[in-house]
């Protein structure tokens, strides 16, 4: 099968396109002939084993040789104990664990898969399972007349996180790049931020709750942007701002009646089916930013990690 591989940290130069094995799926596992991928930050950090995290299993070398978590296809075989999906089954989810998307076909945990939407295209349905449990985790205390910030909202999980607040009735300000601005209000920001011109951490009034989707400032600033009784969550940074808000920030937090912490996003279908079903409905709009064949996913990886892509972009593999 093709895949796009690569052997060692670095960037998107260390990609190519590669003939490898058709992988055997094992014991509660699921073989996907891959549709389509969308592309996270989480595979950018991979290629590039940065932050220091990405390297877990793998300190010196990929432990996986094929990026790609978010997956929508079809099951093409199963292992021996799979008893919800079969063969010729339309699925989606995300394989954090395993990963294998960019390429035609994919092994996954029964556990991580979901029936696809019927209404939902694989490309749409590819841009849900990792983005959509964080937007959905992120701003779970977003409400009517809140006020929510969030930083790094251009992206896949921003523009969830968005469209997911505007429908609670919080009021809602997007954080990103100057190229990012009118994007962040079409899909419903009440106020954007050039985080290249204004300092959002100086707020004329500080945020009940604020989700920081590429968090690399000090825990004292964060704790200055919240309101008394604010919460404040983090996922994508550097593994410093990771430990300074996962080690000071509820300290902090407790000191000062705020919550100050990272966001420990929990995985599987029960975190993204529900977002699935909102999009199905119509209350929340999937924004890719382009659809890509397999041969283009190093450049694909670079528009993410370089934060130019609007929403999500997609892989579309077969």
């Amino acid at each position: 099968m093709k895949a796009i591989v690569y052997d060692r940290y670095g960037g998107p130069d260390e990609l190519r396109l590669a003939e490898v094995p058709i992988p055997s799926p094992a014991a509660d596992q699921v073989r996907v002939r891959v549709a389509a991928t969308s592309v996270n930050l989480s595979d950018w950090e991979g290629l590039r084993g940065s932050p220091a995290y990405a390297r877990i299993g793998g300190l010196r070398r990929p432990a996986r040789r094929i990026l790609g978590s978010d997956i929508a296809g079809v099951v093409d075989a199963v292992g021996p104990g799979v008893t919800r999906f079969r063969a010729g089954d339309q699925v989606y989810g995300d394989n954090l664990r395993l990963k294998g998307g960019f390429a035609e076909y994919a092994l996954a945990p029964e556990s991580a898969l979901a029936a696809k939407p019927a209404g939902l295209s694989f490309a749409q349905a590819s841009t849900i399972p990792q983005a959509g449990a964080i937007a959905l985790q992120g701003v779970r205390t977003a409400g009517a007349g809140r006020r929510v910030l969030i930083n790094g909202a251009g992206g896949g999980s921003g523009s969830f996180a968005i469209q997911l607040c505007a429908d609670a009735g919080a009021h809602v300000t997007g954080v990103d790049n100057a190229a990012k601005q009118e994007f962040m209000r079409s899909v419903g920001a009440d106020e954007v931020i050039d985080y290249g011109r204004a300092d959002f951490t100086r707020p004329a009034r500080p945020y009940d709750l604020i989700l920081d989707l590429v968090a690399h400032r000090s825990v004292f600033a964060y704790r200055r942007a919240l309101a008394p009784g604010g919460r404040y969550r983090c996922v994508g940074a550097s593994t410093g701002t990771l430990l300074r808000v996962a080690t000071i920030g509820p300290v902090l937090g407790r000191l000062t009646g705020r919550s100050i912490g990272v966001l420990a996003v929990k995985e599987g279908p029960a975190h993204f089916e529900p977002l699935a079903d909102l999009c199905t409905a119509g209350r929340v709009r999937i924004h890719i930013d382009r659809v890509v064949p397999l041969d283009e996913v190093p450049a694909a990886l670079a528009r993410v990690g370089d934060g130019r892509a609007l929403g999500k972009v997609v892989v579309e593999v077969s």
